[in-house]
């Protein structure tokens, strides 16, 4: 199970990156509000990197907050894209609400391995 959650968590990581740098005219657009579709990806990917990875969720948000920077600095370098500041408040704010999601759950798990 942890190796999927690893793989998906990846996986996530790796359709962020694509979302991201693609071309705006190529962007899949939802119905969803733009916030909205940043902390849904967001918190998923620090669901499954927190699950993934157990017992290094310093270290977790540590790295994804400095992706969620890295993606948006990147941005400036494709044209019609733009890094913005609030995207990265969300990104980095999402996911490291997905990796708390975490620990409070093996907090409050009697059957986690992790501490409490």
């Amino acid at each position: 199970m942890r190796r999927l959650l690893q793989t998906a968590a990846w996986l996530l990581l790796l359709a962020i990156v694509v979302l991201s740098l693609v071309p705006p005219d190529e962007r899949p657009v939802t119905p969803a509000p733009h916030d909205l579709e940043h902390a849904a990806i967001f918190v998923a990917t620090g669901l499954a990197f927190g699950l993934g990875y157990a017992n290094r969720h310093l270290l977790l948000i540590i790295g994804l907050v400095g992706f969620c920077a890295a993606i948006e600095v990147a941005q400036l370098a494709i044209p019609g894209r733009h890094a913005r500041l609030s995207d990265f408040v969300v990104d980095a704010l999402s996911v490291s609400v997905g990796v708390g999601l975490v620990v409070l759950l093996a907090m409050y798990n009697p059957y986690s391995a992790g501490p409490r």
